[in-house]
């Protein structure tokens, strides 16, 4: 089984990270960090650079915990690739990180985080900064 932290460069990214990490240790199994850019954007603020990439592979070595970083592009909505790679990767618990909205915000822009919430079919822990 695997925790799965779905990851964006921001401070709730990062949130993400730090607890899906924690949550590797305590529960002994592989991390899967997802920063998955869409398709077809000729250049994403989503993609992780490689010092960050670095920084989180270093540190989860460091907790002794193997460490995948997948930053393959996605089409479509970003809970359904997180959804997609739950199921493939057999996650025992989501981690994302929430950023404050107001309700006027959520109805008009939908939420990413709200769909994995309601649509995953396992834990899902939500973290804020």
């Amino acid at each position: 089984m695997t925790v799965l932290a779905g990851y964006l460069p921001t401070p709730e990214g990062d949130a993400a990270f730090r607890a899906a990490l924690g949550e590797a240790v305590r529960r002994g199994e592989r991390l899967v960090v997802l920063n998955s850019a869409r398709t077809g954007a000729p250049v994403s603020a989503d993609v992780a650079p490689e010092a960050a990439v670095a920084e989180m592979t270093a540190r989860a070595r460091d907790e002794g915990v193997d460490i995948e970083v997948r930053q393959s592009a996605h089409s479509g909505e970003v809970a359904d690739e997180i959804l997609r790679v739950a199921d493939e990767t057999d996650a025992s618990v989501i981690v994302i990180g929430l950023r404050r909205r107001s309700p006027v915000g959520k109805l008009l822009m939908g939420s990413s985080a709200q769909r994995v919430l309601l649509d995953a079919h396992r834990p899902v822990l939500a973290v804020k900064p």
